[in-house]
Order: C-alpha cells, then sequence, then structure tokens
C-alpha cells in the first residue's frame, strides 16, 4: 500500500530532526568575502593567489602601511583580466600578519565581479618570522580557538569568515612549534570543516603533517599540501594518502615541466587530486607603486593550452580548473 506524506509533515519532520542532520543535507558550500555561496557557484578558480603580502614581519606589521585605492588601482585591472579569461573565484592566500585584509579583499570582489576567499590561521614557515608572539606560547587549544571564533564571528569585526585555513611549516621535519600550529589546524577542522591549506613544499613535512592529522581524528583528504615539490613519484605516493597536492607555482619558464607532471599524474588516477595556480600577484607596501606585481593569466594563456596539445580533454580541465576546488574547499568535517 503507497504511503503519502504531506508537505505540512515533511516540513514538521524536518524542523524536528536534528541540525546535525540538517547540516549534512545541505549542498556542500563555503564562504566567500562576500557571503556564503554553494561550491557549485565557484566556476574556475584559481586556488592559491596574493593580493597584497607585507614581509614586515609581525612585530610590525599594521594595515596603516597601505590603502586601499592605490592597492585597488593596481591590483582591480589584473582580477579583471582574468575574469574576461573565464576565471570566476580568487583563493587568496596571505594569512593573518602578513599582509592579510578582508575588507580590502571584498572592495576587489565586488568591483571585479570575483568571488574571493580569504583564510584564518598562521603561517610558521620562514622561521617563525610571521608569527604572532602569543603563537609561541599558548596551546594548539587556545590557537585553535582563536581561528574557530574567526569562523564562527567573523573576522577582525567585519563579518567576513574564512572559507579554509592557512598555516605553513619550515621545509625540513616539523619542529616542536610547526607540530603545535598543525594540531590546531586539526581542531579547528574538526569544530568547522575548513580544509587545511599548509606551506609546505617537500615530502618529507607534508608526510608528518598528514601523521599528525590522523593521529588527531582528521582524514587526509582536509589537507592541501601547498607547494608541492619533489620527484613525481613522491608526489603519487603522499598522494595515496588522500590529500590534494597543489601545483601552484604555474609561471611561464615551467610550463613542460607542468604539463610533464600531470601527465604522470592523471597516468596514476590523480588528477582528482591536483589543484593548479601561480602564487601570484604581491602588491608589497613600502615599495614604490607596490612594487613589481605577476599577474594571474599564465594557467588560461599558456598552461591550458598546452596540456589540450599534450592530449587533456575538455574534462580534464573541467577537473582541474573547476571540480576539483569545489571538492577541496567544501566546508565538512573529513574524519579519518
Amino acid at each position: 500500500m503507497a504511503i503519502t506524506i504531506s508537505r505540512r509533515q515533511l516540513l514538521a519532520a524536518f524542523v524536528a530532526a536534528p541540525l546535525a542532520a540538517r547540516v549534512n543535507a545541505e549542498a556542500p558550500y563555503t564562504y566567500t568575502v562576500t557571503g556564503k555561496i554553494p561550491v557549485s557557484e565557484l566556476g574556475a578558480s584559481l586556488i592559491h593567489e596574493h593580493v597584497l603580502v607585507d614581509f614586515i614581519g609581525a612585530a610590525k606589521i599594521s594595515p596603516d602601511r597601505w590603502k586601499h585605492e592605490e592597492v585597488i588601482q593596481k591590483v582591480l585591472p589584473y582580477l579583471q583580466e582574468i575574469k574576461s579569461r573565464g576565471i570566476r573565484t580568487l583563493v587568496e592566500c596571505t594569512p593573518a600578519f602578513i599582509g592579510r585584509d578582508v575588507a580590502l579583499l571584498k572592495k576587489l570582489s565586488q568591483r571585479s565581479g570575483l568571488k574571493m576567499l580569504t583564510n584564518t590561521g598562521y603561517y610558521g614557515a620562514s622561521d617563525n618570522k610571521y608569527l604572532p608572539e602569543w603563537a609561541f606560547s599558548e596551546t594548539a587549544e587556545q590557537l585553535a580557538g582563536r581561528w574557530i571564533a574567526e569562523f564562527e564571528k567573523g573576522i577582525d569585526g567585519t563579518g567576513i569568515r574564512p572559507g579554509f585555513l592557512k598555516t605553513g611549516v619550515n621545509s625540513g621535519k616539523l619542529s616542536e612549534l610547526h607540530q603545535k600550529l598543525i594540531r590546531a589546524a586539526a581542531l579547528t577542522h574538526l569544530k568547522t570543516g575548513l580544509t587545511i591549506c599548509s606551506h609546505t613544499g617537500p615530502a618529507l613535512p607534508a608526510r608528518e603533517e598528514i601523521e599528525i592529522l590522523k593521529q588527531s581524528g582528521v582524514h587526509a583528504s582536509a589537507f592541501l599540501w601547498v607547494h608541492a615539490s619533489g620527484t613525481a613519484d613522491e608526489m603519487e605516493d603522499v598522494g595515496k594518502s588522500g590529500c590534494w597536492i597543489s601545483l601552484d607555482g604555474v609561471d611561464t619558464d615551467n610550463i613542460e615541466r607542468h604539463v610533464e607532471l600531470l601527465r604522470f599524474l592523471k597516468s596514476k588516477n590523480r588528477l582528482g587530486q591536483v589543484l593548479i595556480s601561480h602564487d601570484a600577484g604581491w602588491y608589497r607596501p613600502g615599495e614604490p607603486d607596490g612594487g613589481e606585481f605577476r599577474g594571474y593569466t599564465t594557467i588560461s594563456d599558456q598552461l591550458i593550452p598546452a596540456l589540450k596539445t599534450a592530449g587533456f580533454t575538455d574534462a580534464d580541465l573541467h577537473t582541474l580548473m573547476t571540480a576539483n576546488p569545489a571538492k577541496a574547499f567544501a566546508i565538512r568535517v573529513r574524519k579519518a
């Protein structure tokens, strides 16, 4: 006998369901600097770029060192340039204490029409020059509490929420301090579902980070191996964990190398774990007119045509540019 359920009964069941069950049923989403969106709306994305980076150090950095309108005048044409090429989202990876300015990013997003993501977290690479003083003394739980608060309440009173977590470690074995940063990132992920993007480089620290995450109850699919480097075999081997492999240094002088590396990873069925970007931009406060600014068009103008020549299909390119970013930056808890 068929059983019919009225619309009112369905609504009542939804309201009565636990919040966690309703969240799990929600379409995958993320936060841009202008608000929450389904990840299906991200479109073609550059997943590791910068607008402004200030290398003066955590002890001296101040937003008074740059003026929004001067930065916008310099950067906006570069954003409009990639939008005209079909890019729809730019993931801005500048962390706190190196020039993260979410109000500036919101203005640029609104004027360019590009979606933009910002981050929470602290950056320990470059021998801790960009860590605030409390990062040395606070526990992983305390640091995670700061990052979780930015996710739940917004950054610096703006109401803008991070779409991912950015941290960074040195290229060798992880120090105790950098192990703590990764444990804090794990705690933050388990509470917020934010993807963990860690400036890493070689395979050695990547393996150690993934192991810490695993011990903390976080699956490697929540980890994005930023600046992935080493041999192709090392990348494929680390990729067996399920982590994201970020090839984010695309430039005019390494197109052939990236084509060969992507061809290899595709042959190993790893293309669904690969992300590509330039690590470009870099308006530098204190330099005349913000210094030399590298645009974001090399992937569109050079790498994609080279991949097509090498036999990559439109479906492959959609995987790299659209499907993988949407999956990687979807906010959801991924437990080990």
